[in-house]
């Protein structure tokens, strides 16, 4: 009887899968070899659907985060594949040059103004202009909307105080307020620079808000109950929390600067990109105005590079917390 149970206990499946992982454990070569011809690798085949799967999870990693992987060659391709599809246009003859110039036209008008004048001033002075009324009113705007969102986050009478003006004139286009604006300031550049920074405070400020709202209150416990004082929990909890949304906060607010030229730039401005661009436009030079606006989107798209480098560099943990 004793016999044939422990019989019954050697063939039951718990008794085979004991065997079997002791038998990989003295032979882990061997379990390896067998895993492997089981299940045979096989190489990995490109298709047009890969471009939209995830990319493979990291180290640390299950499933891999959102958007994960580079895209530096899908733009490339685009890019390309635009300047491709504008120049087959142009020569082919699809659109007429009045409405839309060749590449070539647009990059000989950009060698023959830069040292040489056009409403002015020398495309160096137009492009030094815009750049200095942009990145003034952008100078201007970190140091009071990133201070007052931050507060508003944090303060409930800042946010009482600062709340209702920011929600009211944040809708209101900039072209709303220009004619208050040269009332109240003239049409010197103090005028296009108050301008600027108008469109950019709102999104900065409610950016830096939002950052505030998003720190974790484990973390603000976690450092109480460390011994931290409230202004070092503001300082180095919240602050740094909150600094990713203040980050994008800033790329938005530069974005809303640069949009904003162009109208800042309309009355009395005697050089900069978006003069040069309404002032082209009213003679119909319109690779004059393609050229500015192709400027324009070039200097804006490399300070954004840099905002993301710095981004990455500032908050790394971005992300994977």
């Amino acid at each position: 009887m004793r016999a044939r149970s422990s019989r019954c206990r050697s063939s039951s499946p718990c008794a085979r899968r004991s065997s079997t992982s002791s038998a990989a454990t003295r032979c882990p070569g061997r379990a390896d070899m067998s895993e492997t011809t089981a299940h045979p690798t096989r190489p990995r085949q490109w298709s047009l659907a890969s471009l939209w799967r995830a990319s493979p999870a990291q180290p640390g990693d299950v499933y891999g985060r959102p958007g994960q992987g580079t895209s530096t060659l899908i733009s490339v391709v685009t890019s390309v594949s635009l300047i491709a599809l504008w120049w087959l246009a142009t020569h082919l003859g699809w659109v007429q040059p009045l409405f839309l110039p060749s590449p070539e036209a647009i990059i000989g008008k950009f060698f023959r103004y830069l040292n040489a004048d056009f409403g002015g001033a020398t495309l160096w002075e137009h492009a030094g202009w815009s750049l200095f009324r942009v990145f003034s009113a952008f100078a201007l705007a970190c140091l009071t909307a990133i201070p007052i969102g931050l507060g508003m986050g944090i303060n409930r009478v800042i946010r009482g105080v600062f709340d209702p003006p920011i929600e009211f004139y944040r809708p209101i286009p900039p072209l709303g307020y220009l004619p208050l604006t040269i009332i109240w300031l003239g049409i010197d550049d103090v005028q296009k620079i108050v301008l600027i920074f108008l469109a950019m405070f709102a999104p900065m400020a409610l950016s830096a808000r939002a950052g505030v709202r998003s720190v974790s209150i484990e973390m603000i416990h976690a450092a109480y109950s460390m011994g931290a004082t409230r202004g070092q929990v503001i300082r180095h909890v919240i602050s740094n929390g909150a600094l990713p949304e203040i980050l994008t906060g800033m790329r938005i607010g530069i974005g809303f600067g640069w949009t904003t030229l162009v109208a800042a730039e309309m009355v009395a401005a005697e050089a900069g990109l978006g003069h040069m661009v309404l002032n082209a436009a009213e003679f119909l030079n319109t690779d004059v105005v393609i050229m500015g606006i192709v400027l324009i989107g070039i200097i804006a798209y490399a300070f954004d590079l840099f905002m993301r480098w710095l981004e990455r560099r500032l908050v790394p943990w971005k992300g994977r917390v």
